[in-house]
């Protein structure tokens, strides 16, 4: 009896739990993609990020560039334009550094770790709350010391700049 009294209050209390809730108003969003576009942004623009490392990798720009415009173009329904979007992007790449990452007993690199950082503008038309300039991403992956930076690098840039791209569109879209 005290078990069936004790389910009854629980539901009772989730009945009335909903009830404020569904009543209060609030609105709540989900998207697949992990974005928070609001509904009056209608474009984005992805300015070419220029590679202003010390050390530099010739298609990193263009491969970085892209990527936010694919990214952007697959999973949101903005249309991209040249320039002036609500959603617009600029930036450049600041660091590429190949580094050792972790050393052996005997005191030889085991693996290395290629770096590299973008620093970010945004602007959001529609919310500028949302909006950040000079924000700094970076990011990292790790390759065996035997192998020759020149021989892993494509791969490597590819690991990175996704991570990157992932980075940048959740702190624009998903307001993180």
């Amino acid at each position: 009896m005290k078990r069936m009294r004790n389910i009854l209050m629980r539901m009772a209390t989730l009945i009335v739990l909903s009830m404020i809730c569904a009543g209060c108003g609030y609105k709540v969003t989900y998207n697949l993609s992990g974005g928070s576009i609001p509904p009056e942004a209608q474009t984005f623009s992805v300015a070419y990020f220029p590679n202003n490392a010390p050390m530099v990798a010739p298609t990193l720009s263009n491969v970085l560039t892209e990527a936010l415009r694919e990214k952007f173009s697959r999973q949101t329904r903005l249309q991209q334009v040249e320039e002036g979007g609500d959603f617009a992007f600029e930036g450049e790449i600041t660091n590429y550094t190949s580094t050792t990452a972790s050393v052996s007993s005997g005191d030889y690199a085991l693996m290395n770790r290629l770096t590299i950082t973008v620093k970010v503008n945004f602007q959001n038309a529609v919310d500028q709350t949302t909006s950040f300039n000079n924000k700094t991403f970076s990011s990292y992956t790790d390759y065996d010391s035997s192998q020759l930076l020149v021989d892993v690098q494509d791969q490597l840039i590819e690991e990175i700049v996704d991570a990157l791209v992932n980075d940048i569109y959740m702190a624009a879209a998903g307001n993180w």
